[in-house]
């Protein structure tokens, strides 16, 4: 085998399809664009979603509910997993920064306490929300809260 005898396997390189170039092509006259009509025209494009003059599937299916863009969503943490956590991360203070720093929360997350469960420790807690519940017992725990 040398250079001058090498040639692709057969069949693997198709001849690309000319049209719109005479009759004898056999792709001539409406160059395979199907006759008259939106789609044989210069620059037919239809809109997306549009389907053939059926009603959209978005303009079928009803309305529900709507976004309340005055939401305000918070990385939640219970007092039952917070002993737990202040012994895997050793941590010494309970706030947004220091959870960042450990993997915990994203950058922008707000953190919130609820009181469902117990707490041990005596830390300081620096956070964007407590519920009722959750002051109460960080305060009976001997450990203090500051809502940020």
């Amino acid at each position: 085998m040398q250079l001058h005898n090498l040639k692709p396997a057969k069949g693997s390189v198709k001849k690309t399809k000319r049209i719109g170039r005479g009759e004898g092509s056999g792709h001539g006259g409406t160059a395979t664009k199907g006759t008259k009509g939106q789609q044989a025209r210069t620059g037919a494009k239809t809109k997306i979603g549009h389907e053939g003059g059926q009603m959209p599937i978005q303009r079928r299916m009803p309305k529900r509910g709507f976004k309340n863009p005055f939401r305000v969503d918070y990385k939640v943490f219970n007092l039952g997993q917070l002993d737990f956590l202040i012994e895997k991360y050793g941590l010494t203070e309970f706030s947004p920064d220091v959870l960042y720093m450990n993997g915990l929360i994203n950058r922008t997350d707000l953190v919130k306490v609820l009181g469902n469960g117990e707490l041990k420790a005596k830390i300081s807690f620096k956070v964007n929300a407590a519920s009722a519940k959750a002051k109460e017992a960080i305060a009976a725990a001997g450990a203090t809260i500051e809502i940020l």
